[in-house]
């Protein structure tokens, strides 16, 4: 890899590479190339194809990097990366909990580091950095396998590389509602980018569900999910259903079929195809980061949102302890921050 741009993203979703644009547009379109560590699954890989698209649209240079791609991708992957790695004046990160991120930040401490949105764990990162506590998934129970023990000294490097120091800067760009760990810069993310590309859009009678991916997860058990998205389409009249990326083809026959309603796998992240339309007049979610997200980006649509909380009874015993309070705390601040009403299922 040749490039010297003195900014690097790197990014593994399709909701990184939306939010690594949305930072740019903020910060005056720097100099920039975006590196794409490509996931293995279908569903990822087509929607990064297109937001790719997009960025080059938009001027940017694009590295598309096969990661993953079998025996001997990693350490390649890594040697053709830390050149650039260490010349890049400014890091920009989506996951900071991303094994391979961390393996990158292990080669190179960078001066100005930025970390964008890639889901609710924006959250937990920003509560884990300002406590100085290792870095753990909210959904994992936390129990360290041989796997998590090898790579104990990576993430314990990682976690210094990502927290601000007397040589680096730490910023957060979040459309969520983080409080600013000590040094740390919080600067709020308003989708200004996609509410000037995209939209308005024409919005529909009925009401359209969000998926989640927290029966995947192990989060969720699937019996009660099935359930609850059978009762919250029945009492609002819902007409379809947004698949996140990750749930399994079997989940959403099966939705299908015991709901009726019409499952659409958007080929972009939610907030551009609601941006785009049609989009129902009210759209409902369980706790994620699209209730964050859709208030930003349909501000001024009419579009109505309400979230859905989690029930106690609905998680699986592998669930982590933390889960149903993270969950709920999701639900609550989008209710306080964005005055989203909650529904029940």
């Amino acid at each position: 890899m040749t490039t010297a741009s003195s900014h690097l993203a790197f990014v593994e979703s399709p909701v990184q590479l939306l939010n690594v644009l949305e930072w740019t547009h903020h910060a005056g379109r720097p100099d920039l190339t975006i590196v794409v560590l490509s996931p293995t699954d279908p569903m990822s890989r087509g929607q990064l194809r297109r937001m790719a698209q997009l960025a080059r649209d938009e001027g940017f240079t694009v590295r598309w990097q096969e990661a993953r791609g079998g025996r001997g991708a990693l350490p390649r992957a890594l040697r053709e990366l830390a050149p650039a790695l260490v010349r890049a004046e400014r890091v920009i990160i989506g996951d900071p909990f991303s094994r391979y991120v961390q393996l990158l930040l292990t080669l190179f401490g960078p001066r100005a580091l930025t970390v964008v949105d890639d889901g609710t764990a924006t959250m937990e990162f920003a509560a884990q950095l300002a406590r100085g506590e290792r870095l753990v998934r909210w959904h994992r129970r936390g129990v360290r396998g041989p796997r998590e023990l090898a790579l104990a000294p990576v993430t314990a490097l990682a976690r210094r590389r990502l927290a601000p120091g007397r040589r680096r800067s730490v910023e957060i760009f979040t459309a969520l509602p983080v409080e600013a760990p000590a040094g740390t810069t919080v600067t709020v993310n308003r989708f200004a980018w996609t509410r000037g590309r995209f939209g308005p859009p024409r919005l529909t009678r009925g009401a359209d569900l969000v998926g989640t991916s927290l029966v995947e997860t192990g989060v969720v058990d699937p019996d009660r999910y099935a359930e609850a998205v059978a009762a919250l389409a029945a009492a609002h009249g819902a007409t379809r259903y947004f698949a996140h990326r990750r749930e399994s083809v079997e989940k959403l026959h099966r939705i299908a079929v015991e709901t009726g309603l019409e499952i659409v796998r958007p080929d972009l992240p939610l907030e551009l195809i609601a941006r785009r339309g049609p989009i129902g007049r009210t759209v409902l979610s369980f706790p994620s980061t699209v209730v964050h997200t859709l208030p930003a980006a349909l501000v001024g649509t009419g579009v109505t949102i309400a979230v859905c909380g989690i029930a106690p009874e609905w998680l699986r015993e592998t669930a982590s302890p933390r889960a149903q309070g993270f969950l709920a705390g999701v639900a609550e601040s989008a209710r306080s921050v964005h005055g989203l009403s909650l529904t029940g299922a």
